[in-house]
Formats: C-alpha cells, structure tokens, sequence
C-alpha cells in the first residue's frame, strides 16, 4: 500500500512538473513573439550604438582591454557590453578595426585570467575559499559558482580552460582551479588565448555585423519568426530533458 502510494505521489510530482515546464515553454514562445513584433533587435542596436558611441569610443582600446580584465577576473562584469560596441565602431570609424577590438579584448580577457590564476595558485585551497565565504557577496561570486567551476575543471581538465572560456559565470572563474591544481603555464595560456579569443571574435563580429542593417534583421527575423521560436523552444525542451536525465543519473552513479 505504501509502494502505491509513493508511485502515486511519484507520477503527480511528474505531472505538475510537466505542467511547469509547459508553462514555462508558452511564456517563452510568447515572450519571444511579443519581442519579434515590437522590432526588439532594433532597440538592442540602438542599445549598441549608444553604448559605443558614449563610452566605448571615449574609453578607446586601452578601456577594452581594461574592462575584459575586470570581465576575466573573479568581478563580474558582462564582456556582452565592452566587445559588441566595440565591434560597431570598428565598422564606423577609421581609427578602430575589426582587428584591433579582438586583439585588445582577448588580451584583457587573458590578463584577467592570469590575475585568478596566479591569486589560487599564491593562496591555496583552504584561504581562497575562505576569502570566497567571506567577500564573495561583494562581488556576486559564491563557493556554489567556484565549486561549480571547480567541478567542470576536475571532470574535463586542462581543456576545461579553452570550452571555460565561452560559458557564462564558469568563465570568469575557471583560472581559479587552474592555479589550484598547478596547471602548466603554457598550456594556460595558450587555451585561454584560444578560447577567449574565440569568443571575443564571436562577439565582435556579432557588433561588426548587427548593427549594420537593424532594419532588414528585423524584416528578416519576423518572416522567420515562426521557425526561430519553435528552435527556441524546442532548446528549452531539450536542456529541460537533459536536466532531467542528470537529476535522475546522479543516485545511480553514486549508488554504483
């Protein structure tokens, strides 16, 4: 009777859990739609150009490199805001290249590793977490984000610092179990430099080319609407399921 009863409790968790995700999925796909009609790709350019424009092109490329340092280290600071904008004045303006934005960007974004991983590597374990514990809340960095990045860095190793660099939060802190564990200092540096320079060449180019024709995005985005919300939610569905598959794989593992 016990059994039954737990089964029963089991597949009503499931089925709310369901009824979640496929709410979930509907303000999604209706979020999304509401900003295809509204031309939202244009307010994001103008966003960009504003951003260039303002602060940018007065702070030049020693502010890009300057702030993919602070965006590197163990400060949050989104390289979403520095590298796009900066993309856009090198389509606009003769004193700034394509080049030029990816260099300084990736070598900020280096810098500011080498920062978190010579800090670990000096500090230890045992001090680093505890100055986390301590200060962390300043600068939104708490031991679940370091042990998060700790765990994917003991799970994939030294390429972790290269796939590290292109996820959120991980990014800013896998240097950290790098100095840790002792990592080689050429291979460091040269699969952060790869790494990041992937992803600051993703974003200037992004800056380089949205802002070029926001018009014909737009036009574009909404013939397409139809297709780009079902991929939407269908990603949203199928992190869902693999969420799901770790949740479930996790017992067994230990178990086993």
């Amino acid at each position: 009777m016990a059994i039954n009863g737990r089964k029963t409790t089991t597949w009503a968790n499931r089925l709310w859990l369901l009824l979640l995700v496929l709410v979930v999925l509907g303000v999604a796909a209706g979020l999304m739609a509401w900003l295809i009609h509204v031309d939202a790709v244009i307010w994001l350019a103008q966003a960009n150009a504003w951003l260039a424009d303002v602060v940018i092109k007065r702070l030049g490329y020693l502010g890009v490199f300057l702030l993919m340092t602070i965006e590197s280290s163990f400060i949050p600071f989104p390289s979403e805001i520095v590298i796009p904008p900066a993309g856009d004045l090198a389509r606009r303006l003769p004193d700034w290249t394509l080049v030029g934005v990816i260099f300084w960007g990736t070598a900020g974004s280096l810098a500011g590793a080498l920062v978190n991983y010579w800090l670990a590597w000096y500090l230890g374990r045992p001090l680093l977490l505890a100055l986390i514990h301590r200060y962390g809340r300043l600068v939104r960095v708490g031991e679940a984000e370091f042990h998060r990045a700790e765990a994917f860095f003991l799970r994939h190793g030294a390429v972790s610092t290269l796939v590290g660099r292109m996820m959120p939060v991980i990014r800013q802190l896998i240097s950290l179990p790098a100095g840790l564990a002792g990592m080689s200092m050429g291979g460091f540096i040269a699969l952060t430099t790869l790494g990041a320079g992937v992803w600051v060449t993703t974003l200037a180019v992004a800056g380089y080319w949205f802002g070029a024709d926001p018009e014909r995005l737009a036009q574009f985005i909404r013939g397409e609407s139809h297709w780009l919300i079902l991929v939407a939610v269908l990603g949203l569905g199928g992190y869902f399921l693999y969420w799901q598959w770790r949740v479930r794989s996790k017992p067994s593992s230990l178990s086993g």
